[in-house]
Protein backbone atom coordinates (compact mmCIF):
# COMPACT_ATOMS: atom_id res chain seq x y z
CA UNK A 1 0.00 0.00 0.00
CA UNK A 2 1.47 3.33 -1.06
CA UNK A 3 0.50 6.57 0.64
CA UNK A 4 0.27 9.04 -2.23
CA UNK A 5 -1.53 12.36 -2.53
CA UNK A 6 -4.61 13.06 -4.60
CA UNK A 7 -3.71 14.90 -7.80
CA UNK A 8 -5.13 18.25 -6.73
CA UNK A 9 -3.48 21.36 -5.31
CA UNK A 10 -4.90 23.48 -2.52
CA UNK A 11 -4.66 27.30 -2.71
CA UNK A 12 -1.27 28.45 -1.45
CA UNK A 13 -2.87 31.25 0.58
CA UNK A 14 -5.60 29.19 2.27
CA UNK A 15 -3.77 29.24 5.63
CA UNK A 16 -1.17 31.92 4.90
CA UNK A 17 0.27 33.45 8.06
CA UNK A 18 -1.29 30.82 10.32
CA UNK A 19 0.39 28.25 12.54
CA UNK A 20 -0.83 24.66 12.80
CA UNK A 21 0.02 21.94 15.29
CA UNK A 22 -0.50 18.37 14.07
CA UNK A 23 -0.13 15.60 16.65
CA UNK A 24 1.16 12.22 15.52
CA UNK A 25 2.50 13.87 12.36
CA UNK A 26 5.49 11.67 11.59
CA UNK A 27 3.43 9.23 9.50
CA UNK A 28 0.01 8.35 8.13
CA UNK A 29 -2.85 10.83 8.33
CA UNK A 30 -0.81 13.25 10.46
CA UNK A 31 1.99 13.40 7.91
CA UNK A 32 -0.39 13.86 5.00
CA UNK A 33 -2.24 16.61 6.86
CA UNK A 34 0.95 18.46 7.79
CA UNK A 35 2.04 18.47 4.15
CA UNK A 36 -1.34 19.70 2.91
CA UNK A 37 -1.40 22.48 5.50
CA UNK A 38 2.11 23.49 4.44
CA UNK A 39 1.02 23.48 0.80
CA UNK A 40 -1.73 25.89 1.86
CA UNK A 41 0.66 28.34 3.51
CA UNK A 42 0.58 27.37 7.21
CA UNK A 43 3.66 27.11 9.37
CA UNK A 44 3.76 23.61 10.85
CA UNK A 45 4.55 22.06 14.21
CA UNK A 46 5.16 18.35 13.70
CA UNK A 47 4.47 16.52 16.94
CA UNK A 48 5.74 12.95 17.26
CA UNK A 49 6.37 10.34 19.95
CA UNK A 50 9.57 8.53 18.98
CA UNK A 51 10.18 8.52 15.19
CA UNK A 52 12.77 11.32 15.04
CA UNK A 53 13.93 10.63 11.50
CA UNK A 54 10.40 10.47 10.07
CA UNK A 55 9.35 13.63 11.89
CA UNK A 56 12.40 15.52 10.68
CA UNK A 57 11.65 14.34 7.15
CA UNK A 58 8.16 15.89 7.37
CA UNK A 59 9.74 19.12 8.61
CA UNK A 60 12.15 19.21 5.67
CA UNK A 61 9.36 18.54 3.19
CA UNK A 62 7.33 21.39 4.67
CA UNK A 63 10.31 23.72 4.38
CA UNK A 64 10.82 22.70 0.76
CA UNK A 65 7.24 23.74 0.10
CA UNK A 66 8.16 27.19 1.42
CA UNK A 67 6.87 27.45 5.01
CA UNK A 68 8.52 27.27 8.40
CA UNK A 69 8.29 24.02 10.36
CA UNK A 70 9.64 22.47 13.54
CA UNK A 71 9.42 19.01 15.10
CA UNK A 72 8.48 18.74 18.78
CA UNK A 73 8.72 15.38 20.50
CA UNK A 74 6.22 14.59 23.22
CA UNK A 75 3.68 12.10 24.52
CA UNK A 76 0.54 14.21 24.09
CA UNK A 77 -1.35 12.13 26.64
CA UNK A 78 0.86 13.75 29.30
CA UNK A 79 -0.20 17.21 30.43
CA UNK A 80 3.35 18.54 30.82
CA UNK A 81 4.28 17.37 27.32
CA UNK A 82 1.19 19.06 25.87
CA UNK A 83 2.10 22.30 27.68
CA UNK A 84 5.63 22.06 26.28
CA UNK A 85 4.39 21.63 22.70
CA UNK A 86 2.11 24.67 22.99
CA UNK A 87 4.87 26.73 24.61
CA UNK A 88 7.46 25.86 21.95
CA UNK A 89 4.95 26.70 19.23
CA UNK A 90 4.28 30.15 20.66
CA UNK A 91 8.02 30.75 21.23
CA UNK A 92 8.78 29.93 17.59
CA UNK A 93 5.77 31.35 15.77
CA UNK A 94 4.09 33.67 18.26
CA UNK A 95 0.65 32.13 17.75
CA UNK A 96 -1.50 29.01 17.45
CA UNK A 97 -4.35 29.07 14.94
CA UNK A 98 -5.02 25.48 13.96
CA UNK A 99 -4.89 22.23 15.94
CA UNK A 100 -5.22 18.72 14.51
CA UNK A 101 -5.64 16.05 17.18
CA UNK A 102 -4.52 13.01 15.23
CA UNK A 103 -2.27 11.01 17.58
CA UNK A 104 -3.78 7.61 18.22
CA UNK A 105 -3.25 3.88 18.58
CA UNK A 106 -5.36 0.84 17.71
CA UNK A 107 -4.95 -1.96 20.23
CA UNK A 108 -7.59 -4.26 21.60
CA UNK A 109 -8.63 -7.66 22.95
CA UNK A 110 -11.81 -9.50 23.89
CA UNK A 111 -13.20 -7.78 26.97
CA UNK A 112 -12.50 -10.73 29.30
CA UNK A 113 -8.87 -10.75 28.15
CA UNK A 114 -8.23 -7.02 28.00
CA UNK A 115 -5.66 -5.84 30.54
CA UNK A 116 -5.97 -2.63 32.48
CA UNK A 117 -2.75 -1.49 30.79
CA UNK A 118 -4.23 -1.96 27.31
CA UNK A 119 -7.42 -0.14 28.28
CA UNK A 120 -5.52 2.78 29.82
CA UNK A 121 -2.94 3.06 27.02
CA UNK A 122 -5.59 3.40 24.32
CA UNK A 123 -7.84 5.76 26.29
CA UNK A 124 -4.90 7.94 27.26
CA UNK A 125 -3.40 8.15 23.78
CA UNK A 126 -6.66 8.68 21.94
CA UNK A 127 -8.86 10.60 24.37
CA UNK A 128 -6.85 12.05 27.23
CA UNK A 129 -4.41 13.48 24.69
CA UNK A 130 -7.26 15.37 23.01
CA UNK A 131 -8.08 16.97 26.37
CA UNK A 132 -4.45 17.77 27.19
CA UNK A 133 -3.60 19.36 23.84
CA UNK A 134 -6.82 21.34 23.68
CA UNK A 135 -6.36 22.66 27.21
CA UNK A 136 -2.75 23.59 26.43
CA UNK A 137 -3.46 25.33 23.12
CA UNK A 138 -6.79 27.10 23.61
CA UNK A 139 -5.40 30.06 25.63
CA UNK A 140 -3.10 31.00 22.73
CA UNK A 141 -5.78 30.27 20.13
CA UNK A 142 -8.21 32.63 21.88
CA UNK A 143 -5.75 35.49 21.32
CA UNK A 144 -6.27 35.20 17.55
CA UNK A 145 -9.31 36.51 15.64
CA UNK A 146 -10.37 32.94 14.95
CA UNK A 147 -9.18 29.37 15.22
CA UNK A 148 -10.12 25.81 14.33
CA UNK A 149 -9.62 22.38 15.86
CA UNK A 150 -10.17 19.02 14.16
CA UNK A 151 -10.15 15.69 15.99
CA UNK A 152 -9.45 12.48 14.11
CA UNK A 153 -11.97 9.92 15.37
CA UNK A 154 -13.23 6.76 13.65
CA UNK A 155 -16.33 4.91 12.53
CA UNK A 156 -15.58 2.69 15.55
CA UNK A 157 -16.70 5.60 17.70
CA UNK A 158 -20.10 5.56 15.99
CA UNK A 159 -20.94 1.87 15.64
CA UNK A 160 -18.50 0.20 18.05
CA UNK A 161 -15.93 -2.45 17.16
CA UNK A 162 -15.93 -5.96 18.56
CA UNK A 163 -12.73 -6.89 20.38
CA UNK A 164 -11.69 -3.23 20.38
CA UNK A 165 -14.11 -1.86 22.96
CA UNK A 166 -11.38 0.38 24.40
CA UNK A 167 -10.65 1.89 20.99
CA UNK A 168 -14.35 2.37 20.24
CA UNK A 169 -14.87 4.02 23.63
CA UNK A 170 -11.95 6.39 23.05
CA UNK A 171 -13.20 7.37 19.60
CA UNK A 172 -16.78 7.77 20.80
CA UNK A 173 -15.40 9.97 23.55
CA UNK A 174 -13.66 12.13 20.96
CA UNK A 175 -16.97 12.64 19.17
CA UNK A 176 -18.74 13.77 22.35
CA UNK A 177 -15.73 15.92 23.27
CA UNK A 178 -16.01 17.60 19.86
CA UNK A 179 -19.66 18.45 20.36
CA UNK A 180 -19.09 19.79 23.87
CA UNK A 181 -16.17 21.98 22.82
CA UNK A 182 -17.96 23.27 19.72
CA UNK A 183 -20.48 25.13 21.87
CA UNK A 184 -18.01 25.96 24.65
CA UNK A 185 -15.42 27.60 22.40
CA UNK A 186 -17.77 29.53 20.11
CA UNK A 187 -17.65 32.02 18.54
CA UNK A 188 -13.87 32.31 18.18
CA UNK A 189 -12.86 28.67 17.78
CA UNK A 190 -14.65 26.10 15.65
CA UNK A 191 -14.31 22.42 16.63
CA UNK A 192 -15.07 19.58 14.24
CA UNK A 193 -14.23 15.91 13.85
CA UNK A 194 -13.52 13.46 11.05
CA UNK A 195 -14.53 9.82 11.37
CA UNK A 196 -12.60 7.71 8.86
CA UNK A 197 -13.25 4.06 8.18
CA UNK A 198 -10.45 1.83 6.93
CA UNK A 199 -7.40 3.81 5.80
CA UNK A 200 -4.31 2.56 3.99
CA UNK A 201 -1.78 3.20 6.78
CA UNK A 202 1.05 1.35 8.49
CA UNK A 203 -1.15 0.92 11.57
CA UNK A 204 -3.57 -1.41 9.78
CA UNK A 205 -1.31 -3.07 7.20
CA UNK A 206 -0.56 -6.15 9.33
CA UNK A 207 -4.30 -6.94 9.35
CA UNK A 208 -4.35 -7.01 5.56
CA UNK A 209 -1.60 -9.55 5.14
CA UNK A 210 -4.56 -11.90 4.74
CA UNK A 211 -5.57 -11.04 1.17
CA UNK A 212 -8.98 -12.69 1.50
CA UNK A 213 -9.81 -10.55 4.52
CA UNK A 214 -8.53 -7.44 2.76
CA UNK A 215 -10.79 -8.13 -0.22
CA UNK A 216 -13.77 -8.75 2.04
CA UNK A 217 -13.22 -5.32 3.62
CA UNK A 218 -13.03 -3.63 0.21
CA UNK A 219 -16.18 -5.45 -0.90
CA UNK A 220 -18.01 -4.04 2.13
CA UNK A 221 -17.26 -0.45 1.06
CA UNK A 222 -19.70 0.96 -1.54
CA UNK A 223 -16.92 3.02 -3.17
CA UNK A 224 -14.91 -0.22 -3.44
CA UNK A 225 -11.66 1.09 -2.02
CA UNK A 226 -10.12 2.10 1.28
CA UNK A 227 -9.32 5.74 1.93
CA UNK A 228 -5.82 7.01 1.37
CA UNK A 229 -4.27 9.21 4.02
CA UNK A 230 -4.65 12.18 1.69
CA UNK A 231 -8.41 11.63 1.47
CA UNK A 232 -8.55 12.29 5.20
CA UNK A 233 -6.03 15.14 5.08
CA UNK A 234 -8.07 17.03 2.47
CA UNK A 235 -11.20 16.67 4.59
CA UNK A 236 -9.33 17.97 7.64
CA UNK A 237 -8.11 20.97 5.66
CA UNK A 238 -11.68 21.71 4.58
CA UNK A 239 -12.85 21.75 8.20
CA UNK A 240 -9.93 23.94 9.28
CA UNK A 241 -10.44 26.47 6.51
CA UNK A 242 -12.85 29.32 5.88
CA UNK A 243 -14.55 27.04 3.36
CA UNK A 244 -16.33 25.61 6.41
CA UNK A 245 -16.60 28.84 8.41
CA UNK A 246 -20.23 28.15 9.42
CA UNK A 247 -19.61 24.53 10.44
CA UNK A 248 -18.85 23.55 14.02
CA UNK A 249 -19.62 20.46 16.09
CA UNK A 250 -19.82 18.36 12.92
CA UNK A 251 -18.70 14.72 12.53
CA UNK A 252 -17.56 14.22 8.93
CA UNK A 253 -17.62 10.58 7.83
CA UNK A 254 -14.85 9.47 5.46
CA UNK A 255 -15.63 5.83 4.85
CA UNK A 256 -16.72 5.36 1.24
CA UNK A 257 -20.32 4.82 2.32
CA UNK A 258 -19.56 1.90 4.64
CA UNK A 259 -21.22 3.56 7.64
CA UNK A 260 -24.10 5.96 7.05
CA UNK A 261 -25.02 8.16 9.99
CA UNK A 262 -27.88 10.64 10.04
Amino acid sequence: MIEKPVEIKLPANLFQGKTAIVTGASRGVGRATALRLAESGANIVVNYLSADEKANNVVELCKEIGVEAIAVQGDVSEWQAAQNIAQKTVEKFGRIDLLVLNAGIWEGAPIEEMSEETWNRVLNTNLKAAWAMTKACVPAMKKQPSGAIVLVSSTAGQRGEANYSNYAASKGGQISFTKALATELCPKIRVNCVAPGWIETAMVRPVFEDEDYKQSVINSIPLQRMAMTDDVALSICFLLSDWSRHITGEILNINGGAVLCG
